[in-house]
């Protein structure tokens, strides 16, 4: 990656690349579907998926401000929206009433800066357009924002998929193989619950969980700044305690993350000075660098 020449499977070098070898009982069009989605995805250096065992819990949230946070690094960034029945993401970013455009290379995503956004909701006639699909369309159309967006080189390709263990998720770990996942949760047991259930699902699926993250863990109030446990405490750091696995840190409820998101304005980046703000940059240096990540959380 990075040599300035685009890297396409007539011109790699590698004869141990899968996408080159056909399969046994492989049609002329699934080999070529299959070659084209693997071209694709081997100029992306790093696979995550956000995930979460229950709705509501700001999985987006968490997504699209750990993409803008890589994309502020300088580095390209792809942020791939596959809740099919709720995209969030056009809204959250700013970006509603994009169009996506065709070109010889497939389809062009919208673009802020070097981050690239590719959602349904970019394809819907109107906002208030209900999808109403089986597991057989989600699946292809999961496979189409794969292979046919011209997401070109990538640093990271950051996957918000919804909430659960269905088809969604279980599509994108079976065509991507995740690099890792990132599990979002509140504090609440009736959350807590679920996500053991997400954990469970990336263990089955071989995907390496990186860690959980609590969000709405507290609510500091902006005039007094008094800490209150809105939820019970504590949820997130146990369920890491129980299954063995990182617990990244916790966020907590602040209004300013939900009007940024109602306005299209990525929090990290406007609220950048904010205590919540710096809470989630740690978070977020976790996972893009763990080792220097947990140094530099050790030190301060």
């Amino acid at each position: 990656m990075g040599d300035g020449a685009k890297k396409t499977c007539d011109t790699c070098s590698d004869a141990t690349c899968k996408a080159k070898q056909r399969k046994e009982g492989e049609s002329d069009e699934e080999f070529a579907q299959r070659k084209r989605l693997e071209s694709r995805l081997c100029q992306i250096e790093r696979k995550l998926v956000v995930l979460s065992g229950k709705g509501g819990v700001g999985k987006s949230t968490v997504a699209v401000n750990l993409s803008v946070a890589i994309a502020l690094e300088g580095l390209r960034v792809g942020l791939l929206d596959i809740d099919i029945h709720g995209p969030s993401i056009p809204t959250m970013l700013g970006l509603e009433g994009e169009k996506i455009h065709g070109g010889l290379d497939g389809l062009y995503p919208p673009q802020l800066g070097n981050l690239k956004v590719m959602s349904l909701g970019f394809l819907l006639p109107d906002p208030d357009t209900a999808v109403i699909w089986r597991g057989p369309l989600k699946m292809g159309a999961i496979k189409q924002f794969l292979s046919d967006v011209e997401w070109g080189e990538l640093d990271y390709l950051i996957v918000d998929a919804p909430p659960g263990t269905g088809d969604e998720p279980l599509s994108i770990c079976q065509l991507i193989q995740p690099d890792g996942a990132i599990i979002v949760t509140t504090p609440q047991k009736v959350a807590a619950v679920d996500v053991r259930k997400a954990i469970t699902f990336c263990r089955q699926v071989s995907v390496p969980v990186l860690g959980v993250i609590e969000n709405m863990s507290t609510f500091v109030c902006p005039h007094c700044g008094k800490t209150t446990h809105i939820f019970p405490s504590g949820g997130g750091q146990k369920i890491t305690a129980d299954m063995g696995i990182p617990f990244l840190g916790a966020l907590p409820i602040d209004p300013q993350i939900a009007e940024s998101g109602d306005e299209g304005k990525p929090f990290i980046y406007h609220f950048n000075a904010s205590p919540t703000a710096r809470e989630m940059k740690a978070i977020m240096e976790k996972i893009i660098n763990p080792r220097k990540g947990y140094e530099k959380v050790k030190e301060d």
